[in-house]
């Protein structure tokens, strides 16, 4: 049976042109334009019986046309002038009556266009909410993902379809305070339900931590007073060894290339980390990976002995022309900075979790076990450790965090990549505060420009590995624009910054470019959803998380006007000498 059964005088107006996905309706009825809104649902008949169109109100015009006065004739006495009230309209889908056994089914796909004179209805009141629980009920093989409700009508649940969300890769974005955090907390509910839930959350500021359970696994990455601990992860504490890094991580580190003497210590770095990597696979049972094995190889290797090495080539001398006598070596003093950056880092107890590490994470066999705790999914864990891993990086410095997320992130794809396709378990990343380890402008060489190439790479392949991608910022404009173009689902909170909108806007297909117009009133927590997860592009009132992320607000007001004060100045103080908050 069909959901529509208008009457020809409820129409609100006729098709006066059609246009690909777009059609304009002729409005003869002023009260009916009056209650009329822009993007709110309308219906329009179809061509082919059992059907009917799908559209989203995109203008309202009402303007009375010219009137034309003959030279030398007397005015024509005063009257009304004729209006020409106009709706323009973009249709997003088509309702079929049945399809198979099922009745009233929305497909976000366009079979016929309605024909000239078609009436246009609108789209609320007792119509609207049985339409919206259609929209709601479908989707339901199990990848169904509760967002919230939808603004239209609040009765109604506003689904995601969950494969689709993470295989075609997502981005949320909203100013300071629109609900950002609350939107990924939600989504983080909803995965935290399924069984085999797979996901890695970049936890830039420590936003994260109120999310506790056994579905949640914290992971810390290690800071100063972390350095003389033993333990290499148990105890949710990461250390990301050296060793780990790839060359150009390596290069960005520690070379300058603005020097005159850059290319000779890049090669000479390369050199002798390829000499020490060898040296570590020296015993039999590593023959296989020692014949095959690149500098990008995750290999444990010493540290000291590369310093050494490099140190011996700076100051070595070599026989001279007359017998018995010497001189400077090929590259005698031209090491002397790359030497002087390595070992300042090596001393720099910032850096501990990267060049200090305990005993156990300069074995081969630490990598696997540190591997299978970030990409396992919850059912393949032991002990406590559940399939969200909300990875704490608030300690680590500002100037190589794009390195150290970058690192954690290729160390996932790769993984993913290296494993057959059998037995591949899907994950996702979601990246907050992308804009400040995904930046639009990275200097070439930079550490900024490592991170951005990883990110570029899992945003275009990353699907065909089962590695899905959430870009989550409150500066659109500041992330890379490959990336984002890669993102396929859009959940838009409130933005006030032009230049924001003007991204999110021409992310959104060109049929729903009006729908950017929304971005500036949006409602905290209120969404604007389009893309291949969202059957219906709407507003969306973001649902209230189980568990909340520590991102509110502070009230300034209020906290000034409580009769006690609040204060821990020697403490943050103590905190801010040791470079940790931890006691």
């Amino acid at each position: 049976m069909s959901l529509f059964e208008y009457k020809d005088n409820e129409a609100l107006g006729c098709v006066i042109s059609v246009d690909t996905a777009t059609v304009t309706i002729r409005v003869d009825d002023i009260e009916r334009l009056r209650r009329i809104q822009v993007n709110r649902l309308t219906v329009l008949q179809s061509s082919k019986a059992g059907q009917h169109l799908i559209g989203v109100v995109t203008r309202i015009t009402r303007r009375a046309d010219e009137r034309t006065i003959v030279e030398n004739e007397d005015p024509l006495p005063e009257q009304p002038l004729p209006e020409n009230n106009l709706v323009k309209i973009t249709m997003i889908g088509t309702l079929l009556d049945k399809v198979g056994l099922t009745d009233n089914v929305f497909r976000r796909t366009l079979e016929t266009v309605p024909e000239i004179d078609a009436n246009c209805f609108s789209l609320e009141g007792e119509r609207l909410t049985k339409f919206m629980q259609v929209i709601s009920n479908v989707s339901g093989d199990g990848s169904r993902l509760s967002l919230g409700t939808f603004t239209l009508d609040d009765e109604a649940e506003a689904f995601l379809n969950g494969n689709k969300l993470f295989q075609r890769h997502a981005v949320i974005v909203g100013s300071t305070g629109s609900g950002k955090s609350w939107t990924t907390a939600r989504l983080l509910d909803q995965i935290a339900q399924l069984p085999q839930a797979n996901v890695v959350l970049f936890d830039i500021h420590g936003e994260y931590k109120p999310l506790d359970g056994d579905e949640f696994c914290h992971i810390r990455i290690a800071g100063p007073v972390d350095i003389e601990k033993k333990s290499g992860m148990d105890d949710g504490v990461l250390h990301l060894p050296y060793w780990l890094l790839g060359y150009e991580a390596l290069v960005s580190l520690f070379v300058d290339r603005s020097e005159e003497n850059a290319p000779n210590q890049t090669m000479m770095m390369t050199r002798h980390i390829t000499a020490a990597k060898r040296a570590a696979l020296a015993d039999p049972k590593y023959a296989d990976i020692l014949a095959n094995f690149t500098i990008d190889s995750p290999v444990p290797f010493d540290l000291n002995a590369v310093f050494t090495a490099l140190e011996n080539v700076n100051s070595e001398m070599v026989p001279g022309a007359k017998t018995g006598t010497e001189k400077q070596g090929p590259y005698f003093d031209k090491l002397s900075r790359l030497i002087a950056r390595l070992e300042s880092k090596r001393q720099d107890r910032r850096l501990g979790f990267l060049f200090q590490p305990p005993a156990e994470c300069m074995e081969m066999e630490w990598l696997p076990t540190m591997v299978h705790k970030l990409i396992g999914g919850r059912g393949s864990q032991k002990g406590k450790c559940g399939g969200i891993k909300i990875i704490d990086f608030s300690e680590v410095p500002s100037d190589v965090l794009p390195l150290m997320v970058s690192l954690l992130a290729r160390l996932i794809f790769t993984t993913n990549q290296w494993t057959q396709a059998d037995k591949r378990h899907p994950i996702a990343l979601l990246c907050d505060e992308a804009h400040l380890y995904i930046p639009e402008r990275a200097a070439a060489d930079s550490g900024d420009a490592v991170s951005v190439q990883i990110f570029e790479r899992i945003a275009k392949e990353g699907r065909k590995y089962g590695v899905g991608l959430v870009v989550i910022s409150q500066r659109p404009a500041e992330v890379n624009r490959t990336v984002l173009s890669q993102c396929n689902n859009v959940i838009a909170m409130r933005l006030t910054n032009g230049d924001d909108q003007s991204v999110i806007t021409r992310l959104l297909p060109d049929s729903l470019g009006s729908f950017g117009d929304l971005l500036p009133i949006l409602d905290i927590g209120e969404a604007l959803v389009v893309g291949d997860a969202s059957l219906l592009p709407t507003r969306v009132r973001v649902a209230e998380p189980k568990k909340k992320p520590n991102s509110q607000t502070i009230a300034f007001w209020d906290r000034w006007s409580e009769a006690e004060p609040k204060s821990d100045t020697e403490n943050a103080v103590k905190a801010w000498r040791r470079q940790s908050l931890q006691i």
